[in-house]
């Protein structure tokens, strides 16, 4: 029971994170409801590793705050990419 309860954590995590995200970033995203999710998942893994960075100490949680810039900067990263394949 523990671990669905941190599947379903991680999940409403990742959503509230990736909704934030794609309201801070300009533009049009043409993404559903899970890859939202996802998008707030990988972003706070990549808002860790940012943390990482700065203060040294691979233990320290992302937080909400970094969460939300990891899933920013994946965001970015995609449209780029997306715009790229397009043209």
């Amino acid at each position: 029971m523990t671990t669905l309860y941190a599947i379903l954590t991680w999940m409403v995590f990742g959503l509230i994170a990736g909704a934030i995200a794609r309201l801070l970033v300009p533009g049009r995203q043409t993404i559903g409801l899970v890859a939202t999710m996802c998008l707030g998942v990988v972003g706070s893994v990549v808002g860790g590793g940012i943390t990482w960075l700065v203060t040294g100490d691979p233990m320290q949680p992302a937080g909400w705050i970094m969460s939300i810039v990891g899933a920013i900067v994946v965001l970015l990263i995609a449209v780029k990419t997306r715009s790229r394949q397009l043209t």
